[in-house]
């Protein structure tokens, strides 16, 4: 047994053995897998493990595409079968919404060159003859779409893995996982101490207890779950051939050919947890009893679909566990408080995502960054709110329970689901719901979407213009005609303070720091691939004092780099986003209603745009930032969070006199569209580059910064895609339309040129807009935006819509 490693994996299911076995095809020998049992133990060994390759995020389904390839090619590496059976997919939609959401998908996969398209009923009975296609809208067809054997699968990587140095160790529980002084860990375990670099929990159903050991709280919660495997079909014995599975989706069960009979799994209402307070540490090759009470009605939707199903004796049944996150999406990445820990917990479709998964975890932990931006997948998207305490536990509890009992709804682009909400609320809440504010939730908060006539509206969902459509554009129209007020208290803020904290910002940032008190920079934080990692608003408040603004989803995931660039002796940066709350108001009378409220000048002259200053604004002290994401003439005014009420209170009362009110989200949304402001996360990712998204002349190369040698080599290639804003030719005021969103690819003369990253209504400039990137097109250039699937004549703009020159943001 090894004493040292250069990685220990923790988990010896199929995504432990993946991970594994992807540390040594990049070049990692020294690595060792320990696993409490047998491999597969746990959740892995009893996965009905269907493969498919669509997904509504696009990086997602990368993945998935990537692992259904991978099989073959391990069984040809290892000699270790993978039981591979690829008959193909037919996703069927009763609904109109499950229809755009195929055809939106298939759009995608022609333009990233995947194998899913439409076929007709005709067609569809020759595939699957047993399925009765009444009521059917849309039949879709993935080709490479099966299933594969869970044990096979799991040996071929562990095979491989073993082929390429690694060593695995079996019936070796972890006792402990020490950190040590220099940031190594000792993973102790029944077999002797192991020293590493680098822990990856891949514990599976054991996720939140190997976590403990290292003092991490995990938010995950072991769910019970269902299928069960009919006797011989005789029509099925009769066949040739395999059977293509069945997604039928809006029937809330999924259905394969397992041996001559059918294998029919479903995620019912009356959902069960299991293990609420620990898994147990002797549970392994374990089982439930059967209960198909509870998924009966499931059952009865399978039997009207396939009617065979329901003359079929039933062979047996599978009850077991598996262990979710908040969302259902893996929680993913370094453990940003503790260096060297690495997760990857709560898996649900394991056997279509192992492969990728793997190698994204792989490039991380030897490349420091993977190559598609996951931040879907990151666990820093979850904080401490999402685990400590009751209301973090009940949090993570009902949000499961939504994702079990809901599993095949579809993600309507904008839905905000209400379970496990509120968790964290600011003082202004009670008074922003009583005016009609729809919230929303991001990193936790509870933040105004939009403002409904009457208290207690909710949204609707779709994909077409939903109940806040109309709402949203008066509040548009009434900032760009007089002026609004956002709450932009969700945004990440932070302090540097110190003699050195000047130099340590120009060393974590690529623009240069304001030299003057008093002056605000934007500047972008890069990654190690030569991305945008970030993008911050820097104000220098004093000598040796600024104020970081940043996107607040992402706190935690820019904490990771903040802490790669070591602070120098007396310098302190810390997060104030709990201390402090903030309002952006902005339109063409935001400097009237401000002035009435303060003795400081906000003329033009004596507050000029990218400035800041610390003044008395209703009786409440604030920093004021000449600054405004609606690209409007605006301030964000930041003050402490006990005082949020208040001057959220005098802010409305002064508005009233100039026809000014609250505005939410979604109109922020659309108003720096308009402008053609990028936002983190969906124009500015890791993925691209500086030059890519025009901010390369922030990047100032004359100094020394994080991850400098990266951006250069990037900065030094031509552009891949260019981000552009597009005039979608769309219905002005009808609301069955569809703006685009995001994910919609574009097209011209019938070629994928790029796609769409944000979209929405232009209010105020009358226009369906969207942001996105494209290759090989031009300002002028008229292409086809594919909005639920279909494709819509759009224009590329040579400028945004809205001031174009800046004049109203500078005047």
């Amino acid at each position: 047994m090894r004493t040292h490693a250069q990685a220990v994996v923790i988990g010896g299911g199929v995504i432990g053995c993946s991970i594994l076995y992807h540390l040594t095809k990049l070049g990692w020998n020294d690595v060792v897998l320990t696993e409490r049992d047998e491999l597969t133990s746990g959740s892995t060994w009893h996965a009905a493990a269907n493969i498919h390759g669509l997904h509504d995020s696009t990086n997602i389904s990368r993945i998935q595409h990537y692992t259904m390839g991978l099989y073959k090619e391990l069984e040809q590496e290892t000699g270790q079968g993978c039981g591979v059976f690829q008959p193909g997919s037919l996703y069927l939609a009763q609904t109109e919404a499950r229809e755009h959401q195929l055809r939106l998908q298939a759009a995608k996969a022609k333009l990233y060159g995947m194998n899913f398209h439409e076929v007709d009923r005709a067609e569809a009975e020759r595939l699957h003859p047993l399925v009765d296609y009444d009521g059917i809208r849309c039949i879709m067809w993935e080709p490479d779409g099966g299933n594969v054997d869970p044990s096979g699968v799991t040996q071929a990587y562990a095979t491989g893995a073993r082929q390429n140095g690694a060593e695995i160790m079996r019936f070796n529980p972890v006792l402990g996982t020490d950190q040590q002084p220099d940031g190594t860990w000792i993973v102790r375990t029944e077999k002797g101490d192991i020293s590493t670099p680098w822990v990856i929990n891949a514990a599976g159903l054991w996720g939140r207890e190997v976590a403990a050991l290292a003092g991490i709280d995990l938010p995950l919660q072991p769910t019970e779950h269902q299928y069960f495997v009919t006797e011989t079909i005789p029509e099925i014995a009769a066949m040739d051939r395999r059977l293509p599975s069945v997604a039928d989706r809006d029937g809330e069960y999924y259905l394969r050919q397992e041996g001559q009979g059918l294998l029919v799994g479903a995620y019912e209402k009356n959902m069960k947890f299991w293990a609420e307070n620990g898994t147990p540490l002797d549970f392994a090759h374990d089982l439930f009893d059967d209960d198909l009470e509870r998924i009966e009605e499931n059952m009865l939707r399978a039997i009207d679909r396939v009617p065979v199903v329901g003359t079929a004796g039933i062979k047996r049944v599978i009850n077991g566990p598996m262990i979710w996150s908040p969302d259902s999406n893996v929680l993913l990445g370094p453990v940003p408080e503790k260096k060297g820990y690495f997760c990857c917990n709560g898996i649900i479709p394991g056997f279509s995502q192992s492969g990728g998964m793997g190698l994204m975890v792989a490039q991380w932990i030897i490349e420091g960054e993977m190559q598609y931006d996951m931040f879907p997948w990151d666990l820093a998207r979850f904080g401490d709110w999402a685990t400590n305490g009751q209301t973090g536990k009940t949090f993570t509890k009902e949000r499961v329970r939504d994702q079990y009992a809901n599993r095949f709804k579809i993600h309507f682009p904008n839905e905000e689901r209400a379970a496990g909400r509120p968790v964290r609320m600011r003082p202004a809440y009670d008074l922003q719901k009583s005016m009609g504010a729809v919230m929303g939730l991001n990193y936790g908060w509870e933040h105004p979407l939009w403002f409904a006539d009457t208290p207690g509206a909710t949204d609707t969902d779709g994909f077409t213009r939903q109940n806040w459509w109309g709402p949203v554009g008066e509040e548009c129209k009434m900032l760009r005609d007089r002026a609004g007020i956002i709450d932009i208290s969700n945004f990440a803020k932070y302090t540097c303070k110190g003699a050195g904290a000047e130099d340590w910002l120009n060393a974590v940032f690529a623009n240069t720091m304001p030299k003057t008190v008093g002056r605000s920079c934007l500047t972008p934080l890069i990654g190690k691939r030569g991305g945008i990692a970030g993008d911050f608003t820097v104000t220098r408040l004093a000598t040796d004092e600024f104020w970081i603004i940043g996107s607040g989803m992402a706190e935690r995931y820019h904490a990771r780099f903040f802490s790669e660039v070591p602070l120098p002796q007396g310098t302190v940066f810390e997060s104030k986003t709990n201390d402090i709350c903030g309002f952006n108001v902005a339109g063409p009378d935001s400097r009237a209603m401000l002035q009435r409220m303060t003795n400081a000048s906000l003329a033009t002259t004596d507050f000029p745009f990218l400035r800041s200053q610390k003044i008395t604004l209703g009786g409440v002290e604030i920093l004021a930032l000449r600054v405004s994401f609606t690209g409007d003439l605006g301030w964000e005014l930041h003050c402490k969070t006990e005082d949020q009420l208040q001057l959220y209170t005098a802010l409305l009362e002064v508005g009233r006199d100039f026809g000014a009110g609250p505005v939410g989200g979604r109109a922020l949304m659309s108003l720096r569209i308009e402008k053609g402001y990028g936002s983190w996360s969906r124009e500015y990712s890791p993925e691209y580059w500086p030059q890519e998204v025009g901010l390369d002349r922030l990047c100032k190369m004359d100094k020394a910064f994080l991850n400098k040698t990266a951006v250069a080599e990037s900065m030094a290639k031509p552009a891949r895609e260019t981000l552009v804003i597009l005039a979608l030719n769309a219905a002005q005021t009808d609301a069955s339309y569809a703006d685009a969103t995001g994910g919609e690819p574009i097209f011209k003369d019938g070629k994928g040129i790029g796609r769409v990253t944000s979209g929405a209504y232009g209010y105020t400039v009358g226009q369906s807009l969207a942001l996105g990137y494209v290759k090989d097109a031009k300002a002028g250039d008229e292409v086809d935006v594919m909005v639920l699937g279909k494709p819509h004549k759009a224009i590329i703009l040579s400028e945004p819509p809205f001031d174009p020159k800046g004049a109203k943001l500078r005047g």
